[in-house]
């Protein structure tokens, strides 16, 4: 899997590239630090509703909402929208 480089711009990416390697890095990511499937869905679920929810990431703390979702100690960012 290629790492994109933390210091550039979305717009000095190849966007499709950059989705392909977000997304093998879900993939990848070690089933004992991830929650079931049911879990992961509701929680995907929760994030479409919210206001906060753009363009796959949470405005209000910057992470992509798939990635946070599957992880066993994460919560959501939102006060009003707590795991």
């Amino acid at each position: 899997m290629k790492i994109q480089c933390r210091k550039c711009l979305l717009e000095d990416m190849n966007r499709d590239e950059y989705i392909k390697s977000l997304q093998e890095y879900i993939t990848s990511y070690p089933s004992s630090e991830r929650v079931d499937d049911e879990t992961y869905n509701m929680r995907l679920d929760i994030c479409k509703e919210c206001d906060e929810l753009s363009n796959g990431m949470c405005a209000k703390c910057g992470c992509f909402v798939q990635l946070r979702a599957l992880k066993t100690k994460a919560c959501c960012a939102s006060e009003k929208k707590l795991w």
